[in-house]
């Protein structure tokens, strides 16, 4: 690839990890590309890596280990030195490899896709190429190599694919990459048919309501494929195929039935399926100064202003706070046990739990409400719902702070 970078006149730099996994073989590799660089005048880039410590410390395998560091660094490089693209070498029979692979595991459709040419600043210019024909390249021309010796090793699983499976394969069919080609070709164009059926149905399912996401359950029980089609509009929220086969089952079951991914939450509630995203430790005290306009809470947005004359709207996502009132920071956060305020328009406390049930506020979506609290550590507004009576504007109100809530 470095080669043909060079006959076409690119200008280009060479990134080299060394993963120290192979005592002296890695620095001999890194010489080689650090020579490579040098006799090609391009500029040259390396990096040492702690690859087995990353793993232990990730809970991961070295070789994901391995590709998390190299792709995460060709990043900042890219950065840094403001190349448009990271070219990987990557070729055709790589991608046969990819597909059997995701097949052995199990896979739906975009794992059948093989490798993209591009996807983000990621770029393969050489998936054109089988292994078989770049080797006839590197024959036929006057082009210095070194292997990696860890390639001939099949305690990897692609490693056992490529030695065991494909050589078998290609038996049957002798053109086995062309084959996959075209296949991958045929399944990249259904995806993007899926995708934009996919694309269509979430617009006409998914309702945000302050935040939370609805999904009717009498809806997606009319979906054909309904596994299919619902494994796909929950995708964008991480969970997983079995995860989704988990929730259909559980669709005639009482509410409060959650299931979680990494970053959201589902909640059964009554006719509906009901997604929030779940509240990171970290994020859930945040502190509001006088001079502060904004602050963001994630997948919400809280934006401060002041007036000077009493202004009022029947907003709910908007609060109109005597400023006089308030004692500073004050703090977003979200609910805590034994909390308590005083409804707009009442005279007495009332607990937010009950709060929320009178409001038939669904169970997961309590959990993502932000709560506008003052320094002294009283309640001032349950964002979205209603203010505290404590903190109303009044007509002795000299100056109002404006509190809005906004979705991103």
């Amino acid at each position: 690839m470095a080669h043909l970078f060079k006959l076409a006149g690119y200008s280009f730099g060479i990134a080299h990890c060394n993963f120290n996994l192979r005592a002296d073989e890695s620095q001999r590799d890194e010489g080689f590309v650090k020579l490579l660089a040098g006799m090609m005048d391009v500029p040259f880039h390396s990096v040492h890596f702690d690859t087995k410590g990353y793993a232990a410390e990730h809970g991961i395998s070295t070789q994901m280990a391995a590709r998390d560091l190299r792709y995460e660094w060709f990043e900042q490089i890219r950065r840094q030195e403001s190349y448009d693209c990271i070219a990987v070498a990557h070729h055709q029979s790589d991608s046969v490899e990819t597909v059997l692979l995701n097949l052995t595991r199990g896979t739906g459709i975009s794992g059948l896709h093989g490798i993209l040419p591009k996807r983000g600043f990621i770029i393969r210019p050489l998936l054109f190429l089988s292994r078989e024909e770049i080797d006839e390249i590197i024959q036929e021309n006057p082009i210095d190599f070194v292997e990696d010796s860890s390639n001939e090793k099949v305690t990897y699983a692609r490693n056992k694919i490529r030695h065991h499976v494909v050589p078998q394969l290609k038996q049957i069919n002798a053109k086995l990459e062309q084959t996959f080609e075209q296949n991958i070709q045929r399944f990249a164009e259904t995806e993007l048919v899926l995708h934009k059926v996919v694309e269509a149905l979430r617009k006409d399912l998914v309702v945000d309501k302050a935040g939370a996401l609805y999904i009717s359950i009498e809806e997606v029980r009319q979906l054909r494929p309904q596994r299919l089609l619902l494994h796909e509009i929950l995708r964008p929220y991480l969970f997983t195929e079995c995860v989704v086969e988990d929730i259909m089952r559980s669709f005639d079951h009482q509410s409060g039935t959650s299931f979680y991914s990494a970053t959201h939450r589902l909640t059964i509630n009554r006719g509906d399926l009901v997604i929030t995203p779940i509240v990171l430790k970290e994020q859930q005290h945040l502190m509001i100064h006088p001079a502060d306009q904004l602050v963001d809470l994630g997948r919400q947005l809280f934006y401060i202003s002041y007036e000077n004359s009493n202004v009022y709207s029947r907003d709910l996502n908007i609060a109109y706070i005597d400023l006089e009132k308030l004692i500073f920071p004050l703090i977003v956060r979200y609910r805590q046990e034994g909390d308590r305020f005083m409804p707009l328009g009442m005279t007495t406390f009332k607990k937010l739990s009950d709060f929320f049930i009178d409001k038939k506020v669904p169970l997961p979506q309590k959990d993502s409400i932000p709560i506008l609290v003052n320094g002294n550590g009283e309640l001032i507004w349950v964002a979205g719902l209603r203010q505290d009576n404590r903190y109303k504007v009044t007509a002795t109100t000299k100056k109002v702070v404006i509190f809005e809530l906004k979705f991103k």
